[in-house]
Order: C-alpha cells, then structure tokens, then sequence
C-alpha cells in the first residue's frame, strides 16, 4: 500500500511504517496528480485541495484529513467517484479552547475588566464550541450560545438568535465550519450588516475558518469603534493575510490555535485510525506528544498558570514581527501542550 502523507503531520513516521509499504512525505503545497497517481491513499491538511483536479485518473481510494474542517476536499466529487474521505471532528477543540481560554485572560487584563460581570456569544456549538463554553462558564461568563443546524435539529431553546448575540454580547466567538451553501451559510457570515447591528462594541474572536468573517467589514466596524477590538487567528485569503488587518487587531495569530501538541496527536491517530478501518488493518501503534520540559508550573493564581503554560501573544508578536513567516509559524509551530500535561503548584502572594 502506497500513503502520501503531508510533512507537517507529526507523530506519524513511525506508526505509518508499521502500516504501509510505501510511504512518501512531501509539503501539503506540492501535492500534483503525477505524485498521487498511483497511491492508494492520502493523508492531508487544509494546504491541500483534494478535488478533480489532483485526483483524477488517480488510484487514490481513501483520503484523511488530520484536521476538523474538510471544506478543501471536493466530497461530491469523492462520492462519485467511489473515494471514501475522514476527517478528525473534536481533535483539537480542548487545544482551541485553551487558546480561547489564555486570550480571554490577557483581554481581561488590557481592557481592565471583570470577565465575571460579561456575556460571551458562541457562535457554532459542535465540539470546539462546546469546549469553549465549558471555559467561558469557568471563568464566570454568562454564556449564549447559537447554532442553527443544531438548533432545528435538536429543537432546543438553549440557543439564541445572532441577532441576539449580536445585541447582548460584550464577547463574541465564532467556531462555525466554512459553509458557502445558502442553507446554513456561515460565509461572511460577520459581514457589514452583521456589524452594524452590534450594540455593546464587543471584542469579536475568530479561531474557526478566515472566510467566516469579511475581512473588509471588520476592519471597518474597527476603525469606527463598533467593536472594542479583535483576535484572529484565521484569515481569508491565507497565508496572504491582511496586513493592516494583523496591524490593527489586539492578537493576530497564523491559525495554530488548535496547534497544541495533544490536539496534533489526536488528529494523528484519528486520521490513522480511519486509515486501518477502511483497510482492514490492525492499528498497532501508539502516539503520544512529547512530555514538556519542565511539568512543575509556579503561580500565585491558576489565570497566571494558565498564562505560564500558554500566553497567545507570543505567537502574536511573532506573525506581527514578520507577517511573511505566516506558513513558517504555522509548520515549524513549537511544542505546545495543554493544562492536563502540568502539575500546577499555586502559592500564596506575600503581604
């Protein structure tokens, strides 16, 4: 068996050879048609579009995305033609939710505000949103939450209106997939009328897809103070972003906000998993992120532990420093690992 395997996906080299005959590692940029012809299957992230274009003629049978979204694989035309696909659902909501977590704090402390006497929007409740409701609620956030899909599905009322959040929230947070159908649409779904109708000048986050919000639009509801300011951590158009955008927004990031090591692992072995399914193979492996260096973290509180293990504006001041390394930071991102990796040892402040 023939896999074609993105280089960035980490953890994999040595559970992939225990699978597959032929293995062969390339950038997700440099996916062609000649270098797929004769796989049998693909494992990708977003930088590679699995569509007509590069599959056909080819012996491609399965396709795995270790990432949540799959919007850069053509389904239709994978249905049609007999091309099974995956996609890892949940892998790194625990690893957003802490991005969205640490940012919260920090905005606390610039805006010199009490996150307990806010109200946060959550736009998009599947695995990622729910997580970060579950952190909004722990930091003391009235907490709305709206998703439609859901919504008529489940026939809930724990949802609201985006009209709603739009009026209520001092906080909104989009973690809505990229859909450009007019049934659910979320493309540009922050668009100028979106923001024109905002009442409180919330602070707008964005950790799902760059084209859920219109670049154009928010830029202008920052300029004439509709909104107190903005973290962004995905792009339209990546990895040319908006520079006056990036200039302007209180933490601007290279979409790496599921980028911790533990939500990287699970996307690893859920794309591996499904790999062995559709084969009929034993999944015989193990992956685990590397332990960090120092597990032991010091703080007088657990918000500056928190901020100890994980602090988004570095990344920030990175990308801002050199917007061009966009693709570099997100690539060669360093480790990263989550609240469970640590042991926290909070001291008392001293009078």
């Amino acid at each position: 068996m023939k896999v074609i395997i993105d280089n960035k996906i980490p953890y994999i080299e040595a559970a992939i050879k225990q699978i597959a005959s032929e293995v062969l590692f390339i950038p997700g940029s440099d996916f062609t048609p000649e270098l797929v012809r004769n796989a049998d299957a693909l494992i990708v992230r977003t930088r590679t579009r699995c569509d007509q274009k590069l599959l056909d003629g080819s012996s491609v049978k399965f396709i795995a995305t270790a990432t949540i979204g799959y919007d850069h694989i053509d389904t239709t035309y994978c249905k049609q033609k007999g091309i099974t696909w995956s996609n890892a659902p949940g892998c790194n909501a625990a690893s957003v939710a802490q991005y969205i977590e640490s940012s919260l704090l920090l905005w606390q402390q610039k805006a010199q505000i009490k996150l307990q006497e806010l109200t946060i929007g959550i736009v998009g409740v599947g695995h990622v949103g729910k997580r970060v409701a579950e952190v909004a609620k722990k930091l003391g956030l009235r907490v709305l939450l709206n998703d439609p899909p859901r919504e008529e599905k489940e026939g809930s009322n724990a949802f609201v209106s985006l009209q709603e959040i739009a009026h209520t929230c001092d906080i909104i947070t989009f973690h809505t997939p990229l859909n450009r159908d007019e049934i659910f649409r979320t493309f540009h779904l922050g668009d100028r009328s979106f923001f024109q109708s905002l009442q409180k000048k919330p602070l707008i986050i964005n950790s799902s897809r760059g084209e859920v919000i219109d670049t154009s639009a928010l830029l202008e509801a920052l300029h004439e103070g509709a909104i107190s300011n903005a973290i962004i951590d995905v792009w339209e158009h990546e990895p040319d972003i908006h520079l006056e955008l990036l200039s302007h927004v209180f933490i601007g990031t290279p979409h790496i906000a599921g980028y911790s090591a533990d939500g990287k692992a699970n996307a690893t072995r859920m794309s591996l998993d499904s790999l062995c399914r559709f084969f009929n193979l034993k999944a015989d492996y193990e992956i685990h992120p590397p332990v960090p260096q120092e597990r032991v973290i010091r703080a007088n509180s657990e918000a500056e532990a928190l901020l100890q293990i994980y602090n988004p504006l570095v990344d920030s001041e990175r990308l801002k420093k050199d917007p061009n390394l966009f693709e570099q930071l997100r690539g060669n991102y360093p480790l990263r690992r989550e609240a469970q990796a640590y042991q926290f040892c909070l001291e008392q402040k001293k009078e």
